[in-house]
């Protein structure tokens, strides 16, 4: 009953906002050419979806997401087990990662170019830029919330360095990093189209692009909700109920 509830509620949010986006438009506040209607933007939509240009977008941009997501997972993790777990590198390697973590995504673009071209493999650094160092900061602080009482018995029952890291530290760490994991999704989501932006390619970007060369107001903005429905599909349908699994299955979940 619960669930409906918030259903009915975020429907009704979002109707509002058409709604209001509906006077806006009567009320030409701005011309129709900056300000479309609700409709003309729908029907952009639903061209691009006639043409095969949409489904054909959605694809490339989820396959370059998946392959820098899935690079900055394992490279993240393993940065963060380093550091959470050795204090030397944590001094060095650990310092270079916050360092960096403040660093905007886009600006590693002229880098991948040089290093790469531009190419698909420009863009997939991009993206793996982009949220490699968000998951290795949650690592290592999932990492150092294992309490030591937990590893001191694990030694004293006669557990390996290999052994103490996948029974203790590992689970241990999980309820960080299903924040991190989260976060680094969004970042390199937005990584993703900030690379596609200015990399001439099939993805979401690149539409996004073509409909400002081409001053055409309801394909840049229809093609805005499809960046924005995909990346909320994927933070509501998985990120975040294995994040609320998470807390649960360790007990960190409050009632609501």
């Amino acid at each position: 009953m619960a669930r409906g509830v918030r259903v009915v509620r975020l429907l009704l949010f979002y109707a509002a906002l058409a709604g209001l986006w509906q006077l806006l438009y009567r009320a030409e506040f701005w011309p129709p050419y900056l300000l479309p209607a609700p409709g003309s933007v729908l029907e952009a939509l639903q061209r691009t979806i006639d043409n095969g240009l949409l489904l054909q977008a959605v694809e490339a941009t989820l396959r370059r997401q998946a392959t820098g997501f899935a690079l900055a997972f394992l490279l993240g993790t393993g940065i963060g087990l380093v550091t959470g777990t050795v204090r030397w590198a944590d001094e060095t390697l650990g310092t270079l990662v916050l360092g960096l973590q403040s660093l905007p995504s886009i600006t590693w673009l002229p880098l991948a170019v040089l290093w790469f071209g531009l190419n698909e493999q420009a863009i997939i650094f991009v993206t793996l830029m982009g949220s490699i160092f968000a998951i290795a900061t949650s690592a290592h602080d999932g990492v150092r919330s294992v309490p030591p009482l937990q590893r001191r018995a694990a030694q004293v029952l006669g557990a390996s360095r290999w052994q103490l890291i996948r029974y203790v530290i590992l689970p241990g760490m999980l309820p960080s990093m299903a924040q991190g994991l989260r976060l680094g999704w969004a970042f390199s989501w937005r990584s993703l189209m900030a690379g596609e932006i200015l990399y001439v390619s099939h993805g979401l970007g690149h539409l996004l692009q073509v409909g400002r060369d081409l001053n055409d107001m309801p394909q840049v903005l229809a093609i805005m909700a499809v960046i924005l429905a995909v990346g909320l599909t994927f933070d509501r349908l998985v990120f975040g109920p294995f994040e609320g699994w998470i807390r649960a299955r360790w007990g960190l979940a409050e009632g609501r």
